[in-house]
């Protein structure tokens, strides 16, 4: 088996928790076979110190398609 990386960044004004399932939500929209995300860098835009918005980078693995 072969899989792909792809890198997919997500947003929430919730949490980073749902920034990361945001991203996984729009990767499995076009990628089949998505097996294991893994979230790594998390930012937060900001208004002094109000969080107006978290983004997550999660990067996607998923299964490339045999022919």
């Amino acid at each position: 088996m072969a899989q792909k990386i792809t890198d997919v960044v997500g947003t929430s004004k919730e949490s980073f928790a749902k920034a990361a399932e945001n991203a996984v939500q729009e990767a499995a929209k076009t990628r089949h076979g998505i097996k294991w995300a893994r979230a790594s860098d998390f930012e937060m835009a900001l208004d002094g110190a109000k969080v107006l918005e978290y983004r997550a980078t999660v990067r996607i693995y998923f299964d490339l398609d045999r022919k």
